[in-house]
């Protein structure tokens, strides 16, 4: 599964809901919205599981809104293309600590997923004309930084000229420290 594959997917969501609202791809694709009072903002971020043939999303509450959306459209990317997994696992779950990570094929499939569906390739080519500069354009498009670096890498490895001035981070939402 490249990089066209989910540009492909995230593009024909969007398609379907109308818009990049990642509380209503998972109202989409049916799956029951749960915040979680049980972890702490460094602990669990969230989970995607199947329970009795229901999809669930599972997100820390005490994360920022911000960071809630971003773990919605991050769950919302493991229903989405990681189904078998998710029933193939013991838990019959995928569990997120460390949200931007680039250690595993299932969760960075699962962040470029949410990098191309949370934001157009358009967008990011506008902020970039406008003269803003990376973090600028982190900022303009209500993106943390290490998502903005998988929407480039994504862009870049479809055949576009931009270039990307930070690699792919691991640990981004699992450290103590701000993010926006």
């Amino acid at each position: 599964m490249g990089v066209s594959y989910t540009y492909n997917e995230a593009e024909k969501a969007v398609g379907l809901i109308g818009n990049r609202n990642p509380y209503d791809l998972l109202g989409f694709i049916g799956a029951n919205i749960k915040f979680s009072n049980a972890y702490e903002p460094n602990g669990l971020k969230g989970y995607s599981t199947i329970v009795h043939r229901q999809k669930f999303a599972v997100i820390n509450a005490k994360l920022n809104e911000h960071d809630r959306r971003i773990v919605a459209g991050h769950e919302a990317a493991h229903l989405i293309l990681h189904i078998d997994e998710i029933l193939k696992s013991p838990m019959k779950a995928l569990r997120d600590f460390d949200l931007y990570s680039d250690n595993g094929r299932l969760e960075h499939q699962a962040n470029t997923f949410l990098a191309d569906f949370l934001v157009s390739d358009n967008e990011v080519r506008e902020s970039i004309s406008n003269g803003h500069d990376y973090f600028e354009t982190a900022k303009e498009l209500i993106l943390p930084p290490p998502l903005l670096a998988f929407k480039l890498y994504n862009m870049m490895g479809r055949g576009m000229k931009v270039q990307n001035p930070i690699g792919l981070q691991s640990g981004f939402l699992g450290s103590d420290k701000k993010m926006w």
